[in-house]
């Protein structure tokens, strides 16, 4: 019952929050807070009696129990009409109790005095009027066993089972316990259908794995049982086209008359053996092997024709790599179609060359409950649930398994600027504002916990991030700024950099621990990551440099001047030898931290993967975006890097400095540039994210192929 009115309540805000109601949400909000039935959640109830009568408000603990009697056990049968009454007498005995246990002998003769007349003519009642006389009713035979925590905890516990039960034999719990009951099965069966659709995929991955080398072998091996004239074969090669891509460099050897297909031509799903042995023959079983024989023997013959040609003729080879060269679309157009992933295989043409494609992208969802550009995108720690942050200071936590659902709405009054999901509980959300501020979520309860002040002259929380180890998270304030994080192309953010502090707070004892010391001087911290322990810290800053901490001695280790300009990321690697760093100067680097200042590799990348990012309008107008979140993410075993690009995000293969990144997936997707990624590999499948400025999240589905 509570589950389903929950649920209501959070589909008429999204309504209201659509439609643009904020003073009906407002008062929505209100309303609900002083609900007396507490959404017909049993604790809460519970909680409200118990408050009552610790703040010794008898009046307001009658007119509660009178409501409860008047709105729910009234609606009973007359067979349940004694449970009421001995439930409200043990509550009126738990509050007189207190007072008792209190030492508040006013408010036990004030219970008395005001309830003689209703309780006078009561049997039960008879001797607890001398209760207020008795030097110590907890040693009294009559009353001690009612100064025992036993019976306190049975007399709860009797009062949290009947509102359980009575909620869910209440007629007005049919019409939501349906909607409940068909979403979840609908979600059951939507799981099931995933599962097999992954166990399909993987039986055609292995069929194709088997048909691989039938579908590789040119289409002159079709005609592999004619006897092609090797001189024609020879002739024909000097009339070829050599800016033919090689994987049709077969077919351009076999004259045109042997190209086009016949009648006795074999199927393209049908090998080339096939395709001789199928067709019926009267000869013996001896000659069909010798045939097979000079078949084999043919194909080696041409292949080596092809390789002799090829290699004595580097004139075609140097063509087609300046035309790779000089044309970036030609090698795009050698990938395969990512938008439909049933037509994806795992070996993709590059540039004229075979490349194993480690990744097929099952699916792709989008999630478009946002309506401004996207700050921070991130899932949590078991890949359950995201939180999604955009300019307008929305916070949206959305599940995606089974079903894409929104589980919570955050609006706040002051901006917001950050988020990050804690370790432990992982319900939990860190939430930092543009006033000083941090709030600790409960996306489970949908709720504030608290919120903590954190400085009153750095207001605007950059970063934040969990301990993996413990309770504890490392906060960026900084001073205000003269820009926002969004602005209009032609502003100049050219300025010193800000300044700025980095705390670590506790989120239990709701407490700063410490202060940072940022050498040379106080400067904005831009970005933050904790190793898989919690026992290193690296941090991006505004001033382009890069601080490892040592968290067991909450102290600098090393730093270095990593980029010209702002630091925008940084992460550590798998291995956690180094770190990547993404930075204003548009370059992607690999920093050893054994040795201080030390590149291991590093890549440029365009504007579209490092910021600002900008989206054209109407009439010439451009939104120009600071880069805030996440602009790149590791798989599970760190060989791959998602980026953003201009149209979706981006993957590529980590090789050595002198080889470069090589792009292995473009996620596409996307009609505006995307600003923040994230990818989780918690989950068999892995997920990744992609948010872009105008408001839309991609999720993606990627299946690993292992070699």
């Amino acid at each position: 019952m509570a589950s389903a009115v929950e649920r209501t309540d959070d589909l008429v805000r999204e309504y209201l929050i659509y439609r643009g109601f904020t003073s009906t949400l407002k008062l929505l909000d209100s309303e609900i807070k002083t609900d007396k039935e507490k959404g017909f959640r049993v604790d809460k109830i519970i909680d409200q009696l118990q408050q009552l009568i610790q703040s010794y408000d008898l009046t307001g603990l009658k007119e509660y129990w009178a409501y409860l009697d008047r709105r729910l056990f009234s609606r009973l049968e007359d067979v349940y009409r004694p449970t009421v009454n001995k439930l409200r007498t043990s509550l009126y005995r738990f509050y007189v109790i207190h007072t008792v246990q209190m030492k508040n002998p006013e408010k036990t003769q004030e219970f008395f005095q005001k309830q003689a007349l209703e309780l006078q003519t009561q049997p039960e009642w008879r001797d607890w009027f001398a209760l207020p006389f008795i030097p110590a009713p907890e040693q009294n035979p009559t009353f001690s066993p009612y100064f025992s925590r036993q019976w306190a905890d049975t007399f709860l516990v009797s009062l949290h089972n009947f509102l359980s039960v009575l909620f869910q034999c209440m007629h007005i719990q049919t019409p939501f316990d349906n909607e409940v009951q068909r979403v979840t099965s609908v979600q059951e069966e939507s799981e099931q259908l995933r599962q097999q659709l992954f166990a399909l995929q993987g039986e055609s991955r292995l069929k194709k794995d088997e048909e691989m080398v039938h579908h590789k072998l040119p289409q002159y091996v079709q005609h592999m049982d004619r006897l092609s004239d090797t001189e024609d074969l020879v002739s024909s090669q000097r009339n070829v086209n050599m800016t033919t891509p090689s994987r049709n460099f077969f077919s351009t050897f076999l004259p045109q008359g042997r190209r086009v297909s016949g009648k006795t031509s074999p199927g393209p799903q049908s090998s080339p053996t096939q395709a001789s042995l199928g067709r019926k023959d009267p000869a013996t079983t001896s000659a069909q092997v010798h045939q097979s024989y000079f078949n084999i023997i043919q194909i080696i013959l041409y292949i080596y024709i092809y390789i002799i040609l090829y290699i004595c003729d580097p004139g075609a080879q140097n063509h087609s790599e300046k035309k790779n060269d000089s044309d970036p679309d030609t090698q795009t157009e050698g990938l395969p179609d990512q938008t439909d992933s049933t037509n994806q295989t795992r070996v993709c043409e590059v540039g004229g060359a075979s490349v194993e494609q480690p990744f097929i992208k099952l699916s792709q969802e989008e999630y478009i409950e946002h309506h401004s550009s996207i700050m921070h995108c991130r899932v949590d720690c078991s890949g359950r649930r995201v939180a999604s942050l955009d300019v307008d200071g929305v916070v949206k936590v959305w599940a995606f398994n089974p079903i894409m659902q929104t589980k919570a709405t955050i609006m706040s009054k002051s901006p917001l600027l950050s988020l990050e999901w804690a370790a432990k509980p992982d319900r939990l959300l860190l939430l930092g504002s543009g006033v000083g501020t941090v709030k600790l979520y409960d996306t489970d309860a949908k709720k504030n916990l608290y919120e903590m002040t954190i400085d009153n002259i750095h207001l605007r929380i950059l970063s934040l991030a969990c301990s993996p180890s413990g309770t504890s998270f490392v906060c960026s304030a900084a001073a205000p700024a003269a820009q926002s994080g969004v602005v209009t192309e032609g502003e100049a953010r050219v300025s010193p950099p800000v300044s700025g502090q980095l705390l670590l707070w506790d989120t239990k004892t709701v407490k700063q621990q410490l202060q940072f010391a940022l050498d040379p001087g106080p400067v904005a911290i831009n970005c933050t990551a904790f190793n898989h322990n919690g026992n290193l810290l690296v941090t991006g800053a505004a001033d382009g440099m890069i601080r490892l901490f040592d968290m067991q001695r909450y102290e600098s280790a090393l730093s270095w001047k990593a980029h010209d300009g702002e630091v925008y990321s940084v992460e550590f690697s798998y291995d956690e030898n180094t770190v990547f760093s993404i930075g204003e100067d548009g370059k992607f680097v690999q920093w050893n931290i054994h040795r201080s200042g030390v590149k291991e590799s590093e890549y440029l990348l365009s504007q579209d993967a490092v910021g600002p990012f900008v989206l054209s309008g109407y009439s010439g107008y451009k939104q120009v975006q600071v880069p805030r979140g996440r602009l790149f993410a590791f798989d599970s075993e760190g060989k791959h890097v998602l980026t953003c690009s201009s149209n979706g995000g981006n993957i590529y293969r980590l090789n050595k400095a002198d080889v470069g990144l090589e792009s292995v997936l473009c996620l596409g997707g996307h009609k505006a540039p995307v600003v923040t990624v994230d990818w989780c590999s918690a989950m068999d499948c892995g997920i990744c994210l992609t948010a872009s400025m105008d408001g839309k999240i991609k999720l993606s589905t990627l299946l690993a192929q292992k070699p």
